[in-house]
């Protein structure tokens, strides 16, 4: 059959796209994007801001002065909070603004909570504040206008001290009445053109820029997303790192171009202090980085920070730690934490562009059964649907969804549908006809409802800035508004930058209309509200009862609360396998633990060495989902030869062993904000050798993994860190205890060391999928530190409701090993659940054999236990403790 010339157009960009890496060309430079150009034109040392002491006011919770420019004599308002949490809080608005600047709603779980500021110093040209315990202060400077954070004599961070503030006003045209002469024009401030697209620029330039200096400080991390190294690099003599969500096809490494999503979170780290930055805006931004220390030796280090963004007002949160973890906590109480997922998304997922048919899901899961190879998720893609109208089956492919569905319930199996945010403009489509009826698309400059190129031909685009829509978008996932879909049916939202192909940069253009507000103003938040509407709606469609899982390409601040995100369109190279570590990383730093890359790469194919290589990365990566494109080979893990099935399946059963693990850190993560894949540096802040190292990373606190990622690799040299710690190299046969840095050999399985002093659930009987090991019973692994104690945690609870937080339905147990005493104490008394899974099996390493072992329970009855030891490796392993994982109980070694 003939296509389409709706389906036409998008075919031949596809081609186009695939064939080769990414053309830079369509996406802009700093000096291609004037703003940035011009700001970045501003020269360090001559700022014209001064602030006028005289106008103060104090009240309980802020402080307000004004700035004035005094090259044109416009004023701003500064807005100074200081933040419960050790936290600071600066804006810069216009006084008198010509129209209001959009502020970021929606990112900020609630208004954050202030504490009292005071005056304690006052000159004519300063103004000290007191920002509570330790010494801690900030300075005005008036002439010029400077803020700096001070402990005791130490400076923290200055702000302005560079002089790069910045701030365009708002002003009329120069063709009309009311413009005053009195403002240079530059190329591109009222009207932009890249390639053949025109911005409009209805409201002239209104940039913002300004700088921070972090004394002290070398290494910064973080204002994900680019396929970059996890410390920050230096931008002086390059391009800025830009944050503009873009549809990126075959994106490159190692430059700072954007990428899928923005998280406009800095992290600066040092030995004596971890300090974050959020600087909260929606209109593309760009960050520059300069060090003082580049090329040089025996200098103070010290770290500049610039950021500059297109629209909007300066609102930054200052996070002033002073440990990782205080970070983390305060920007959780800021934007939130992750979303608990349930836990099959933790689980491994099958995916490719496209599975043909119902009997193409059919055979593909009975291969997982036929090779023993457990997995949860099965994804269809764009294909699956009718013409590419989502919330639709394809008749022909997709007869019977709910056949299908119910085929996949049978064996607790899941299914993940696509459901994109561009819809198909068709007069027979009952999305586009209620969206347009509605008036919830965009609009473009002129009024009219903005259209453009995706998969489907000519789309819509529906404004998810409008709650009433987001709202709508929740509703039609109701099993009677989305017909053939069941409750084991979740949901994926790609290409929500947004990604127009025939669009600027391949996405929206700036002049299209949101309400009052143009796309510049909100873009980096779209795809943020097409996970949350999404993701609301599938809350709803269970009744408030059921977790959802969402997977988003695009996402902002605060897209932890939501789901899950990935790298995007990755390759099948080892290149891109490496890279995967410090973007996952960097996502974890600043709030969204949630995150995995395409294994096997998403364009190209893989060799075996690869793909297996990849699987065993992707299987300690806290999102776990192969995927490949519709024009490669066909690579479900049987297909590359038994031996190489084998190791494919051995990576995926050690992620459904260490199940428990995964799901007990992610219930922490939701609780406190702590990263679940995280750097070095974050549980050992004070080890500088720690501070750069990105091809090993720790799960939690007490799992340390340094895959292989280099083709042909016969070994690996493994960091180990902390000081006189013992660490338990995991291999096939046990664990072998190790000093704080060795060099290992290792060839067919990803080195994997436990940390000493921990104890790890895990549950060794792995199933077809992890439903069926609900119930299953726990072997816990104890490896004691030096001093020879440990501990751990063990979470459980429905693995898939709210019930944990709506009626504190979970078990929580603290496990504690000292003294050769092993004990399970309830950390949650006041919750209430009943488990069917119990203690089948403790494994102890690096002891000595014990002449006794005795379990205690909690009603004072004692059983002797069966116990073998392993000389060789010192491994102690206790047979059918037999205790409910729920119970108090005591194992004593005699």
């Amino acid at each position: 059959m003939a296509a389409s010339c709706d389906s036409l157009l998008p075919l031949i960009l596809l081609l186009c796209l695939s064939a080769q890496a990414v053309d830079r060309s369509n996406f802009k430079t700093c000096d291609q994007s004037a703003f940035c150009k011009h700001q970045r034109e501003l020269k360090p040392g001559q700022s014209p801001y001064r602030a006028l002491l005289d106008t103060l006011e104090l009240s309980d919770s802020r402080l307000t002065l004004q700035l004035i420019n005094d090259n044109n004599k416009v004023r701003l308002l500064l807005e100074l909070y200081r933040l419960q949490g050790n936290m600071t809080r600066v804006k810069i608005n216009e006084l008198k603004p010509l129209k209001p600047r959009y502020e970021v709603p929606d990112v900020l779980i609630s208004d954050p909570i202030t504490e009292a500021l005071s005056v304690v110093a006052q000159d004519e040209n300063s103004l000290v504040l007191s920002l509570g315990g330790k010494d801690q202060r900030l300075i005005v400077s008036a002439q010029p206008f400077r803020l700096d954070i001070v402990e005791g004599p130490q400076v923290l961070m200055s702000l302005n001290s560079r002089g790069l503030l910045a701030f365009e006003h708002l002003r009329a045209r120069k063709d009309t009445a009311s413009h005053t002469g009195k403002e240079e024009d530059k190329p591109g401030m009222w009207e932009e053109t890249f390639k053949s697209h025109t911005d409009s620029k209805p409201n002239g330039p209104s940039s913002i820029s300004l700088d921070f200096s972090l004394p002290g400080v070398e290494h910064v991390y973080g204002i994900p997303e680019h396929a970059d190294t996890l410390k920050l690099k230096n931008t002086d003599g390059s391009d800025p790192y830009r944050l503009y969500n873009l549809d990126v096809f075959q994106y490159e490494l190692h430059n700072p171009m954007a990428l899928y999503g923005a998280v406009p979170v800095l992290i600066s780290h040092s030995t004596d202090r971890t300090m974050g930055i959020f600087w909260l805006n929606a209109a593309e931004t760009w960050v520059d980085i300069s060090s003082n220390t580049a090329g040089k030796v025996r200098v103070i280090p010290q770290t500049d920070v610039r950021w500059i963004s297109e629209s909007g007002l300066i609102d930054v949160f200052i996070m002033l730690g002073p440990k990782p973890a205080d970070v983390f906590t305060q920007y959780a109480s800021l934007t939130g934490t992750q979303s608990f997922p349930p836990l099959s998304a933790l689980a491994y997922h099958q995916c490719r562009w496209n599975y043909n048919d119902q009997e193409d899901v059919k055979t593909v899961d009975q291969g997982f059964d036929e090779h023993d190879i457990p997995y949860d998720f099965i994804w269809l893609d764009i294909e699956h649907a009718d013409g590419k109208r989502y919330f639709t089956w394809d008749p022909s492919n997709f007869p019977q969804p709910k056949e299908m569905l119910q085929g996949l319930m049978d064996k607790r199996r899941k299914l993940v549908a696509i459901v994109d945010p561009h819809i198909r403009v068709d007069s027979g489509y009952k999305i586009h006809n209620e969206i347009r009826s509605k008036n919830f698309y965009v609009k473009n400059k002129d009024g009219g409802d903005y259209e453009g190129w995706c998969w489907p031909g000519n789309s819509g685009y529906p404004d998810f800035t409008n709650p009433e829509m987001r709202a709508w978008w929740a509703s039609q996932f109701a099993y009677d508004q989305y017909e053939g879909s069941m409750e084991n049916q979740y949901i994926w939202n790609d290409m929500n930058e947004p990604s127009v192909f025939n669009g600027p940069e391949v996405t929206m253009h700036k002049d299209a209309l949101h309400g009052v507000w143009e796309h510049r103003d909100v873009h980096n938040l779209y795809g943020l509200y097409v996970q949350k509407a999404t993701a609301d709606g599938l809350i709803l469609r269970s009744g408030g009862v059921q977790r959802p899982f969402v997977l988003t390409r695009a996402f902002f601040a605060g897209s932890q609360r939501y789901g899950a995100v990935w790298t995007g369109d990755n390759a099948a190279e080892w290149g891109h396998l490496k890279i995967s570590i410090p973007m996952c990383l960097s996502l974890g730093l600043v709030g969204i633990s949630f995150c995995g890359a395409d294994v096997g790469g998403f364009f190209k194919h893989p060799s075996a060495e690869l793909l297996v290589r990849w699987y065993q990365v992707g299987a300690y990566q806290p999102f776990f989902r192969a995927h490949a494109h519709i024009d490669t080979p066909r690579r479900e893990p049987w297909l590359f030869g038994p031996e190489n099935t084998a190791l494919i399946r051995e990576a995926i059963r050690q992620r459904y062993a260490l199940l428990p693990y995964w799901y007990q850190l992610f219930y922490n993560t939701h609780r406190t904000g702590q990263p679940v894949m995280r750097p070095l540096w974050v549980e050992y802040p004070d080890d500088v050798a720690t501070f750069s190292i990105e091809d090993e990373y720790l799960i939690g606190k007490d799992l340390l993994v340094h895959p292989v990622t280099d083709e042909g690799a016969t070994g690996v040299t493994a960091y180990l860190p902390g000081k006189g710690e013992v660490m338990c190299f995991s291999t096939l046969n046990g664990f072998l205890s190790l000093p704080s840095l060795k060099y290992f050999l290792w060839v067919s399985h990803i080195p994997v060391f436990q940390r000493g002093g921990s104890i790890i659930c895990r549950k060794d009987r792995v199933r077809r999928s992890s439903s069926c090991m609900e119930n299953d019973p726990y072997t816990l692994y104890v490896a004691p530190s030096s001093q020879g104690s440990a501990e751990g945690e063990l979470y459980i609870d429905d693995f898939h409701t709210f019930s944990f937080e709506v009626a504190k339905q979970f078990v929580h147990r603290h496990l504690s090993f000292s003294a050769n005493t092993l004990s399970s104490r309830n950390l949650a008394p006041d919750s209430q659940f009943s488990t069917a899974s119990w203690i089948e099996k403790i494994v102890i390493f690096g002891g000595s054999q014990p002449s006794s072992v005795t379990l205690k329970n909690a009603d004072g009855t004692e059983s002797a236990l069966e116990f073998e030891f392993g000389s060789t490796l010192a491994v102690l392993t206790l047979r059918k403790p037999g205790v409910n994982a729920a119970a108090d109980w005591t194992v004593v070694l005699r």
